[in-house]
């Protein structure tokens, strides 16, 4: 079965519609632990769209379970994460005017510089995983440098009905090949309630990385049982 990570991102989306305090973004963390998550994810953008800096040091303090901060490899985002210490890095491309990360992080072309971000992180006590598209070429460009990859889930998410299978048969082989390297493989972008199940029963993928569904669930339900439903699903 795998883990549940929550993106709690969208909650600070909120907050930052009025520049206000509410939600509380440790309170979410909080309630989204007590509901039964395995981690806590935000990502800290170079323009602080929703998370912000600060945001980032209380979740490293409150957090009981696992802080995952998501960032690019900016040398001022790599800065503040050094300083934070998380327990894990996801590296993630991120571009100004995109809604929400729209591709997994090419490793072959950026290398150098993934590279360089990498051994920053390492040197101050992260785990570091890369978001990736799920192509054996790209695995194996991060399996340089890292032991832990998250695969987009995109192409699954966003295709039609007819051609879902294709793309969740391309999950799972790129899941599998990855173990075979001595991988920890996580995935996620998209997924929800409809959605997760399949994913979630591809052997070999240790954690699933969800947020945007279970923020909007909460409306409905309230977070804690968001997080609850969730879990029993990927369960």
């Amino acid at each position: 079965m795998p883990k549940l990570g929550v993106n709690i991102d969208h909650a600070a989306s909120l907050r930052q519609l009025r520049r206000g305090i509410e939600p509380k973004i440790i309170s979410c963390a909080i309630l989204c632990e007590a509901a039964g998550c395995d981690s806590i994810v935000a990502h800290l953008r170079e323009d602080q769209r929703h998370i912000r800096e600060n945001d980032v040091y209380l979740l490293k303090k409150i957090v009981k379970t696992r802080f995952n901060l998501e960032m690019s490899v900016n040398k001022k985002i790599v800065d503040i994460a050094c300083m934070v210490k998380p327990h894990q890095a996801t590296l993630v491309p991120e571009r100004r005017h995109e809604v929400t990360t729209e591709c997994g992080l090419d490793v072959i072309a950026n290398f150098r510089k993934v590279s360089n971000a990498v051994s920053r992180l390492k040197d101050a006590g992260i785990e570091v995983s890369l978001f990736i598209d799920p192509q054996r070429s790209q695995i194996d460009a991060s399996r340089e440098i890292v032991d832990m990859i998250e695969l987009h889930t995109g192409r699954y998410v966003n295709a039609d009905l007819a051609k879902r299978a294709k793309f969740l048969d391309e999950l799972s082989e790129t899941t599998h090949y990855a173990k075979d390297l001595g991988l920890i493989v996580n995935a996620g972008h998209g997924l929800d309630y409809d959605n997760v199940i399949p994913v979630a029963s591809i052997e070999g993928i240790e954690e699933l990385n969800i947020g945007y569904s279970i923020i909007c669930q909460s409306v409905f339900t309230g977070l804690g049982n968001a997080v609850k439903r969730m879990k029993e699903l990927i369960s």
